[in-house]
């Protein structure tokens, strides 16, 4: 087993360990069930000013989109916050980064595996709120064809086609999220501000998108990306957002890794 994958099982061993991850995991979870419940108790047909809302007890299928939706901007960003700003803080609050890094494993691979396992958490949190809407949406409302944005029927097969492909395209633009407080992990060194610095962050590429005069910049800020997956609901589909998000979130998720990276690298520990 090489280097990288034993710091990366060492890594998944602690995230399993901690509560944390099971606060962000269990509100993935609990959202669409919670989502569910609340119109079936009041029998709503469902916001109407979301994607895919006004299909939304026509069929299972549709939940985890609109879900995605709500969970998009805040909730996610948040969930992938708790544990990658801590992923490497932590181990400075807990004085265990100078024994980690005076041992055999080289930095690189220290720094590789806790990304790996930070980045493992952000997917399985995104699956499983998936995975649950659809269960849940399906004993609400049945499995049935979804209706795409241009207004087509989507056979059932394909529509789990699109909603993978919705989740990869999320997931990149949400590895940004991550990236950004990895970095912040790593420089600051307090999982608190790191935790509130990289919740700060994605609210604010929110706010950049919607205020006048920033047009111009709004392609390319990593809150728009975050809507890229609309794309996959029109038919045909539009490429278009697709692939800028695919190089835009390239850049978000590059930069900040190779900050961290460097400064990870020429961390002294002497004194720790």
């Amino acid at each position: 087993m090489s280097g990288v994958a034993r710091v990366y099982k060492w890594e998944l061993a602690k995230l399993v360990a901690q509560k944390r991850t099971y606060l962000g995991i269990g509100a993935a979870i609990l959202v669409p069930i919670a989502f569910v419940v609340s119109l079936v108790v009041q029998g709503g047909t469902g916001p109407t000013d979301v994607p895919l809302g006004r299909t939304l007890t026509a069929t299972g299928l549709a939940t985890p989109f609109v879900v995605l939706f709500f969970l998009s901007i805040w909730g996610l960003p948040l969930i992938t916050a708790l544990v990658a700003g801590d992923i490497v803080a932590s181990e400075t609050n807990n004085g265990t980064l100078k024994t980690i890094l005076t041992r055999s494993r080289d930095r690189g691979e220290v720094f590789t595996g806790k990304v790996l396992a930070c980045l493992t958490y952000m997917i399985v949190a995104v699956l499983a709120m998936a995975v649950v809407g659809v269960v849940a949406g399906s004993i609400a409302w049945g499995l049935h064809p979804l209706t795409s944005l241009s207004g087509t029927s989507v056979p059932v097969g394909h529509s789990l086609v699109l909603l993978g492909e919705t989740l990869g395209i999320y997931i990149v633009a949400l590895a940004g999220v991550a990236a950004f407080g990895i970095m912040l992990s790593t420089v600051t060194r307090n999982s608190a501000a790191s935790v509130v610095g990289t919740l700060m962050f994605a609210l604010l590429m929110q706010l950049l998108g919607v205020l006048p005069g920033t047009e111009a910049i709004r392609p390319y800020l990593l809150g728009t990306q975050f809507d890229a997956w609309h794309g996959f609901l029109r038919t045909p589909a539009d490429w278009a957002p697709v692939v800028r998000a695919l190089w835009v979130c390239a850049i978000y998720l590059a930069a900040p890794l190779t900050a961290a990276y460097l400064v990870f690298l020429r961390r002294d520990v002497a004194g720790e």
